[in-house]
């Protein structure tokens, strides 16, 4: 199972949101690329970065930043935020990212994950970012009526063989994560990489033991800035 640190960035800064907004926002660094190889020297085997400023205007708004990130660091890169078309999909793989992440254009044109999962296959992971079993959209802004579950199984038909699942209200708020929310999306039958709350050693714990039910991997992000986890004991864990 893999611990996945996460960068976000908003302004050329490593951020950080308490569930997705702005005004509750946490400047960690100014070097972002840094930030990647410190995850890196600790451990880490694979980087979640998103682009907020894209999630939020629909284009990824720091590609020089992730470049820099990629740059710096030899292990696989995952990217999100603003992955609307194909083209911007074959950009960031020309820089050198492993996985693209597509979310917001799942929800509303299918199409485009079809022909993204034709085109690239394992390259491509869903983000299903989740407000009380609904699916939350463009930065989180918009909760949509589709029932996540029912979605992810569209999806897996598509040919989608791994998802991030976020829950919004978790998010940044160090309470936990939804335990009961990550067991029903495992219900897809997609691989499924945990996000959102993850606080303590002991949710890590509980996130690993999910391993049988398709758990393959989960997103760490403030708990690794406040030390409240140390990237080293979960990587132990695992």
């Amino acid at each position: 199972m893999l611990i996945i640190p996460a960068i976000d960035i908003r302004g050329g800064n490593c951020v950080m949101l308490t569930q997705g907004k702005l005004e509750a926002e946490t400047v960690y660094s100014k070097d972002p690329a840094f930030i990647a190889k410190m995850f890196q020297a600790k451990g880490a085997k694979r980087i979640h970065i998103v682009d907020l400023d894209g999630a939020f205007s629909g284009v990824p708004q720091n590609t020089s930043i992730v470049e820099k990130i990629r740059e710096a660091v030899t292990v696989e890169l995952e990217f999100g935020g603003g992955v609307r078309k194909i083209e911007t999909i074959e950009k960031m793989l020309d820089i050198g990212i492993d996985k693209i992440i597509i979310g917001t254009v799942a929800a509303f044109n299918p199409d485009i994950v079809k022909e993204a999962i034709k085109k690239y296959n394992d390259k491509i992971i869903l983000a299903i970012d989740i407000f009380d079993n609904k699916i939350a959209i463009g930065g989180w802004k918009e909760v949509t009526q589709y029932d996540a579950l029912e979605f992810a199984k569209n999806m897996r038909e598509i040919g989608v063989n791994e998802l991030i699942t976020t829950d919004v209200m978790r998010d940044g708020m160090m309470e936990g994560p939804n335990i009961d929310g990550i067991k029903r999306i495992c219900k897809s039958g997609i691989s499924v990489i945990a996000s959102g709350g993850i606080s303590t050693i002991e949710d890590v714990k509980k996130i690993a033991s999910l391993e049988n039910l398709g758990v393959t991997g989960m997103i760490i992000g403030k708990a690794l800035y406040n030390d409240s986890i140390k990237i080293e004991e979960a990587l132990k864990i695992v």
